[in-house]
């Protein structure tokens, strides 16, 4: 029974995982930026809706309707600024959604509809979904236009993020394959029973491995990468892809959920799909900020 029922998952996370990229793929190399912002800010809300799901399933307080209506205006907002006025201006903007995050959080409590009996909690709860999940997933935006733009001043950035979702899934392949096979010491076993120190170094590996496959294959389309920044950002990349993994374990245990949903079969949901990337985005980001000094 465990045998059939765990080659069910394998051809169920395999099915999902190919139409998954085969949607990925295509929306990446048509170059089509309204295709890609609404492919990344659909994934974004979804797993924040999961997250809010995950919160009451456990009892906990949040405000779904307050926290939808963020994510929205957060999302949309910095693609337009993004999109217009380059990232010389988003920082600004950023500050002033996350300002009236703040503000709109403490307003919420003073009208008595929507006020909670818990309302620290209600605040708080709300607010770590929206940085964790909508602000961090956006740095996929950013990527796409920090990244020059080609000669005809088309986008180039979408090529850093393919690289990107490679080098993540890679870690996530390698944290599974070889834990699996041969994880015999607990990473961290009070956050999640399963991870090992093998695996860890398994995602390291295979993250170097699937930054070298990118970069050899597609050298011309990755601006400012050569082997020494592939190396680097494959183990880079690779950690903070556990770490992102760890994340959301902690999070899911904290709720007392196996899954986040059931959006994808064999995988769970959208949110147990993008935990790593959660902290891979960001540090690329940066990375080609600070190191490959792109503005």
């Amino acid at each position: 029974m465990t045998s059939k029922a765990d080659s069910l998952t394998f051809l169920w996370r395999t099915v999902s995982s190919a139409g998954l990229w085969i949607l990925v793929l295509g929306t990446i190399f048509s170059g089509f930026e309204i295709g890609f912002f609404l492919l990344v800010s659909g994934v974004a809300l979804v797993a924040l809706w999961e997250y809010l799901g995950m919160l009451d399933s456990k009892g906990l307080p949040n405000a779904r309707r307050f926290a939808m209506l963020c994510g929205v205006v957060f999302i949309a907002g910095s693609f337009y600024y993004f999109r217009t006025y380059g990232l010389s201006s988003s920082y600004d903007f950023e500050v002033a959604v996350l300002l009236f995050f703040l503000l709109g959080a403490f307003a919420r409590q003073t009208l008595k509809r929507s006020r909670d009996d818990r309302p620290l909690e209600t605040m708080a709860y709300t607010l770590f979904g929206l940085l964790w999940i909508v602000w961090l997933f956006n740095f996929i935006t950013k990527i796409v236009y920090v990244v020059p733009r080609g000669d005809a001043n088309q986008i180039t950035g979408h090529f850093y993020v393919l690289y990107l979702m490679v080098v993540t899934k890679f870690s996530d392949m390698g944290a599974y394959l070889v834990g699996s096979v041969a994880g015999r010491h607990l990473l961290v076993p009070l956050i999640s029973p399963k991870k090992t120190w093998e695996g860890f170094i398994g995602a390291l590996f295979f993250s170097l491995l699937g930054s070298f496959a990118v970069y050899s294959l597609m050298p011309d389309y990755l601006a400012g990468m050569n082997w020494m920044h592939a190396t680097a950002l494959g183990l880079l990349l690779g950690y903070a892809a556990v770490v992102g993994d760890l994340a959301e374990s902690l999070v899911k245990r904290s709720t007392g959920v196996k899954d986040s949903g059931q959006a994808l079969p064999g995988i769970g949901g959208i949110l147990d799909l993008i935990d790593s990337l959660l902290f891979t985005a960001p540090l690329l980001f940066f990375y080609l900020r600070l190191v490959l000094k792109m503005t």
